[in-house]
């Protein structure tokens, strides 16, 4: 894209992680970046829950932890975005310092740990944006409280009539004990209490409204079956692989790779992807998942679609390549579409990963 990001990006990097996180929203509020369209070639267009996207590359949850600026984002060039997380009680997460930058590792290790302003400033948020963009409520569960299953059917029932979908949040590494609910009997109680919930929401004249998972990297095989066959037999709608790592691969070079908290960034693509995979095979392609996690350009995307997602998410990466990337990775994927004969996206989706 035609924006001097490489110029702009020492400036940004002369601010401590998290001041520039929050400039570069108050940028996007003030509407200093200019606009471009997020469809960029019929080709790339996909249905999906219900929802019809322009293109399947989405904003993940983190940047924008409360819905500010979810009409800027999309003239980014995503073709969706998810908001979040966000708990029912406002908390300002983890002491800072809580966001480094890797950049010999193109990566980003943060401890937030769900600092959000609540649920009634998101409801607003959400409430107040402009229709016909596509936009998840991720939700997450407060530090403090003592029913965490609780904490996502109240976020669900605020957030999903204002939202096109929801994903239930259980993997964020940051909040003490929240990845236990990954556990079967945790995540067949969890998956129950939601959707009760939201048989009871629909019943009582609400929308329909499609729930997705977002889990973690640092899983067993036996974790994965275990997801995989709740997922199934629950009826979810789909999940997000992957949130970031606790693991600390041996080739990061950056002073600050100690850092406790979740890892992002290019460091996280192979282990991500991979999965991605095992959550494809493992669910035999029938729930649609969503690829994050390491994406840093057209061909790391086109790889994840290839490998089992109908849908890829970005954000670290941008930290390095600038606002318009997910713009850049469209315009990519629709002439890796075309030079390997696909009519869709659809058509793509894990011919890499063989179901049998």
């Amino acid at each position: 894209m035609a924006f001097p990001y490489s110029l702009l990006r020492p400036l940004l990097f002369q601010l401590e992680a998290e001041t520039a996180h929050n400039f570069s929203l108050r940028a996007l509020k003030s509407g200093l970046l200019l606009a471009v369209s997020n469809a960029p070639d019929p080709i790339l267009k996909t249905r999906l829950f219900g929802l019809e996207f322009p293109n399947p590359v989405g904003l993940s949850a983190g940047y924008d932890k409360n819905g500010d600026v979810l009409d800027a984002l999309a003239g980014l060039g995503f073709g969706f975005a998810e908001a979040g997380s966000v708990t029912p009680l406002a908390q300002d997460g983890n002491p800072k310092p809580r966001i480094f930058r890797l950049p010999e590792d193109q990566a980003v290790i943060n401890r937030l740990g769900f600092n959000n302003r609540g649920l009634e400033t998101a409801a607003a948020n959400f409430g107040n944006r402009r229709k016909g963009f596509i936009v998840g409520a991720n939700l997450g569960a407060n530090k403090l409280s003592e029913d965490r299953i609780a904490d996502y059917v109240t976020g669900m029932r605020r957030l999903a009539p204002l939202a096109d979908y929801v994903t239930v949040n259980i993997s964020s590494p940051n909040t003490p004990g929240l990845r236990a609910l990954q556990g079967k009997a945790e995540l067949e109680e969890l998956l129950g209490r939601l959707m009760a919930a939201r048989s009871d929401m629909t019943a009582t004249g609400a929308a329909s409204f499609p729930l997705l998972l977002k889990i973690a990297p640092d899983l067993t095989e036996d974790d994965k079956a275990d997801i995989a066959a709740v997922a199934l037999e629950s009826g979810l709608d789909g999940l997000i692989v992957t949130n970031t790592t606790i693991t600390r691969p041996e080739t990061l070079r950056n002073v600050q790779k100690g850092e406790t908290g979740g890892l992002s960034g290019q460091p996280l693509k192979e282990l991500s992807l991979s999965v991605l995979k095992d959550m494809y095979r493992a669910t035999s392609g029938k729930i649609p998942l969503i690829g994050v996690g390491g994406i840093q350009n057209v061909e790391d995307a086109y790889a994840r679609i290839r490998a089992g997602a109908s849908l890829i998410q970005i954000y670290s990466a941008m930290v390095y390549k600038g606002p318009y990337l997910a713009a850049d990775i469209a315009k990519g994927l629709a002439a890796c579409l075309k030079a390997d004969g696909f009519s869709s996206i659809a058509e793509a989706v894990g011919v890499d990963t063989p179901l049998s």
